[in-house]
């Protein structure tokens, strides 16, 4: 068959989504219009499926929701272990440094997502698990904190979790207004936050 009947075939037929085209739409319609007043139906809607041939996708709305704060979490989980486990390559300060800068290349990449970890209150098991994991992350950047501190690379009088969160409170707060299209590339991103949130506490 001929390129053109291909797709004149596939046009006849259902609508051809995978599961990362409806998870991206799903995110979407959860900032949008909340996570609790997004119905299955709605997202059946956004992707012009009927209900029936979305569930043959994704069993719940609770699963995308899962998967959405998965994607969110996953990458950032990863490099925080790397860089706080025991043995770790490099000076704790070099490693606080990393993690700020990988931490603003995550979240651009998964900005939506990140977007939506950010809104999310616990209001459901799935949202409590993904907060759970926040503070288990929150927990070890702390302890990166202190362990440059008491290398002398940080300055030693300021709380290492109230430091560990505002620095990663000015990396949230890219979502706010970073576009990744606009001016400023990532790597140049990266590399201002970390001066902008470091530089100034170096002991």
């Amino acid at each position: 068959m001929t390129s053109s009947g291909t797709t004149a075939r596939a046009r006849r037929g259902r609508p051809g989504h995978d599961q990362a085209a409806v998870l991206s739409t799903a995110i979407d319609l959860f900032i949008r219009q909340g996570y609790d007043a997004t119905s299955m139906a709605d997202l059946a809607a956004a992707l012009g499926l009927s209900k029936s041939s979305l569930y043959h996708h994704v069993p719940s709305k609770e699963r995308l929701l899962e998967l959405a704060l998965d994607e969110a979490l996953g990458e950032l989980t990863e490099v925080v272990d790397a860089a706080t486990a025991d043995g770790a390559a490099g000076s704790p300060y070099e490693r606080l440094r990393q993690v700020v800068e990988d931490g603003v290349r995550l979240l651009v990449a998964h900005q939506p997502a990140v977007t939506l970890l950010l809104r999310v209150h616990g209001n459901t098991e799935v949202e409590r698990a993904a907060l759970e994991r926040r503070r288990w992350v929150d927990d070890r950047l702390a302890g990166l904190v202190r362990a440059a501190a008491e290398e002398g690379a940080l300055r030693g009088d300021l709380d290492p979790g109230v430091v560990s969160r505002l620095l990663f409170g000015m990396v949230n707060s890219l979502v706010e207004w970073y576009d990744a299209d606009g001016p400023v590339d990532v790597d140049s991103l990266a590399r201002t936050v970390v001066a902008a949130g470091l530089d100034g506490l170096r002991a």
